[in-house]
């Protein structure tokens, strides 16, 4: 057994509530143990790379009666991913967040996501799994209305609604597989689901958690609520949103549950390439038109979600490969774009592209981060995100899904044109009157910028490291569902 994992939940929940009290203490607490948590956790995260998968069981009770703990390639890829950009996104809160009243009850929340996160990675139970998915949901509904705007709490409560329905799903699909099972363990599961087969009430229950984790992860036509949520929140937390809960709590959670537990059938691969064709043409032609900066990029959440669940839906080797990659990827420049939404806010004091302008005399550490990771989400080379569209792509066409490439080129394309929009306007447009006497975002918030901008470069160009490291044990994992039921149940 593993015993350092249920140090990746009982660490940031530790923190979530000794935070509240060290706040009384010294009111810069919060800003240290916020930061040290994340930063332990990615340390811990990285350590678990290039080893093999391993198991904790919970009282020492082995499946199928215990509860487990699990972290094969894809867990820690995952584990690593989140870790990453909540480390920057703490770092980032430091001088952010000073303009929130209570960052103590900020900071609480935020490590109550992100245990939330890491128990939905690493759990092997359904149940658990519905239990850490409310954590994380829970805390971000909080955390999207932390300004307490009116513009803020309307955007919370749409998300808090739309959560509540996903969790419904969620929770009846459990329900229903431990009606025809009598079991919750996921190894125990797809071992029974293989040997007896998909029965009425199992796709049932497959329909149910497809739409509640297709609502999580803000599939079109479950993505109502993301529009909102995202530029509704503060920075941080809109690329905490964007970076890593949509694809821990949906995208993570849709693929686990679908290759591993019932087994990637042809219509389950159909559903998965339609809805990532579906998103990634409406979330970039309404990204499109957009001014609000943060909104642009809340649409490009969607529509670049849609090449992971096309590289997934492929079902093969090259697909897999390419939709864990672009997952890799995108929390990268996304979480990027939107902290560097948040330093221009912050210093302009508004969102509106044509309110901008000439930045990058102004905010030279800011620009530049925005400039690459704007290029890699439009997959412009070498940026990171140009080989994991490439990658999906040769393998859309190795399957001779002629359209499903033809998709993702074109919308490659409208991606370029959106974020040409961006930097002509924003960054090297003319400086409008806002932007007159903007100086440059605080140190440490150019510091989380540029350890993102730095991931931005260089995944692309350590994809031989990479691949061998984290992708390839990620791809394993789905492509090979029997060592997992191996892992965890012996034999």
């Amino acid at each position: 057994m593993n015993q350092a994992l249920p140090l990746f939940v009982a660490i940031p929940l530790g923190a979530a509530f000794l935070i509240p009290i060290l706040v009384r203490v010294w009111r810069r607490l919060p800003d240290i143990v916020g930061n040290l948590s994340t930063l332990s956790l990615l340390v811990m995260s990285l350590t678990l790379v290039g080893k093999g998968p391993s198991t904790y069981y919970m009282g020492g009770w082995r499946p199928p009666l215990g509860i487990n703990l699990v972290a094969d390639g894809l867990s820690v890829l995952l584990l690593v991913v989140v870790s990453l950009v909540a480390f920057c996104a703490t770092l980032f809160s430091i001088p952010y967040m000073e303009r929130y009243t209570s960052k103590s009850r900020y900071y609480s929340l935020f490590m109550l996501m992100v245990a939330g996160m890491n128990g939905v990675v690493l759990t092997g139970d359904m149940f658990n799994l519905y239990v850490f998915l409310e954590i994380a949901s829970i805390a971000s509904y909080a955390l999207v209305a932390f300004g307490t705007e009116a513009e803020e709490l309307e955007a919370s409560f749409k998300y808090m609604i739309m959560g509540c329905v996903a969790s419904t799903f969620v929770l009846f699909g459990v329900g229903v597989l431990y009606g025809k099972t009598g079991t919750l363990n996921m190894a125990h599961l797809a071992k029974i689901i293989d040997e007896n087969g998909m029965s009425p009430a199992i796709w049932f229950a497959a329909a149910l958690f497809l739409m509640g984790f297709g609502l999580k992860a803000a599939m079109v036509p479950f993505h109502a609520w993301l529009p909102d949520a995202h530029p509704s929140a503060p920075a941080p937390i809109s690329a905490m949103l964007s970076g890593v809960l949509i694809k821990s709590l949906g995208i993570y959670s849709l693929a686990r549950v679908s290759y591993i537990v019932f087994g990637m059938s042809k219509p389950i691969s159909t559903i998965f390439m339609v809805l990532g064709g579906l998103s990634m043409i409406v979330g970039v032609l309404l990204a499109v038109g957009q001014w609000d900066m943060k909104r642009l990029f809340a649409y490009h959440s969607i529509s670049q979600m849609g090449y992971v669940m096309l590289g997934l839906g492929l079902g093969t080797p090259l697909g897999i490969l390419g939709g864990v990659f672009h997952l890799l990827n995108h929390s990268a420049f996304k979480s990027c774009l939107f902290l560097c939404s948040g330093a221009i806010e912050h210093e302009v004091g508004t969102r509106e592209l044509k309110k901008m302008g000439g930045l990058w005399r102004r905010m030279p550490v800011t620009s530049t981060s925005c400039v690459i990771s704007s290029l890699s989400i439009s997959g412009v080379p070498p940026f990171n995100g140009f080989w994991s569209k490439l990658i999906i792509i040769v393998a859309a066409i190795q399957a001779r899904h002629y359209v499903a490439a033809t998709i993702a080129v074109v919308v490659a394309f409208l991606t370029l044109t959106s974020f040409t929009k961006v930097m002509r306007y924003a960054i090297f447009g003319s400086p409008a009157a806002e932007s007159q006497k903007v100086k440059e975002a605080p140190a440490l918030m150019g510091v989380a910028l540029i350890l993102l901008a730095l991931c931005c470069t260089s995944f692309g160009l350590l994809y031989p490291v990479l691949k061998p490291l984290l992708l390839g044990p990620a791809t394993d994992v789905l492509l090979r569902a029997g060592d997992y039921i191996s892992l965890v149940l012996g034999g």
